[in-house]
């Protein structure tokens, strides 16, 4: 049982352990601050080349690692709310290490972030989706699978694949034949500006077709790691080789360079 201080209500807990997610009404960030990065960031995505510079990534429909350089973004990453629940909730301190900016819909096939980010042990990493505006059926909102997470993490050698970034659509393939063979129902992230979704590392989750392409759905991802564990990229480790990650976490002052 939670305490009456608790962050984590048993409602709360009960959810994520039978769904894998569950929806924060409120992440104690200002709608200045959610404003601002919108506006920071509007001229920030490239024009279809990918692009790296100082450690941040610009695509046409993400920037990776924003954080390095604008305030906001890095503090909706540190919101002080979302780590004492996250603390709360793993009994380990929250890590922020990745910070993911959207302006549009990613229509990204489903997947778990399990194969992309694991901890030793394992399960130490959770996403967080803060709605930046209104997210509707039309703009592109998540889709996700309620209680996907308790099926076995998969491996790039459990589908006959190479661990290799070539093969994943194999990967992709699998999990959309995987969720057909479970009988898997798809939810959509259809939240209110201010909004997040938890889920945890091994939900099957991707983002829904946007079917108005006039629009916008901005938003932003923070990945978690939590203390006291080993990291490692699984989609690249082999029986003989483990991919080990060094991450840059997220600091609370900006510092582009820092892995500390």
């Amino acid at each position: 049982m939670s305490s009456p201080a608790s962050n984590v209500t048993s409602e709360i807990a009960e959810k994520y352990d039978r769904d894998g997610f569950f929806i924060l009404d409120d992440v104690k960030v200002s709608a200045d601050v959610v404003d601002s990065i919108v506006a920071d960031l509007a001229g920030e995505y490239s024009d279809g080349e990918r692009v790296i510079h100082d450690g941040v990534v610009y695509e046409p429909t993400r920037i990776q690692d924003a954080w390095r350089f604008n305030d906001n973004v890095r503090s909706v990453a540190r919101s002080p709310k979302v780590m004492t629940l996250l603390q709360e909730l793993y009994g380990r301190a929250p890590l922020p290490f990745q910070t993911l900016n959207f302006h549009i819909g990613t229509q990204q096939p489903a997947h778990a972030d399990a194969l992309h980010f694991n901890s030793m042990p394992a399960g130490f990493m959770c996403g967080v989706w803060l709605a930046l505006e209104d997210i509707d059926i039309n703009n592109g909102p998540l889709v996700y699978y309620s209680g996907s997470h308790k099926l076995p993490e998969i491996r790039m050698k459990d589908i006959g694949a190479e661990a290799r970034g070539e093969d994943y659509h194999k990967y992709e393939s699998y999990v959309q034949e995987l969720i057909a063979r479970e009988g898997l129902q798809p939810e959509y992230g259809t939240i209110r500006k201010g909004q997040a979704l938890v889920w945890s590392s091994n939900l099957l989750h991707g983002g829904a077709l946007q079917k108005d392409m006039t629009r916008t759905r901005h938003s932003q991802v923070t990945h978690y790691f939590f203390e006291d564990c080993e990291y490692y990229t699984p989609m690249l480790t082999t029986d003989s080789e483990t991919h080990w990650r060094d991450p840059a976490w997220v600091t609370a002052r900006t510092n582009r360079f820092s892995n500390s």
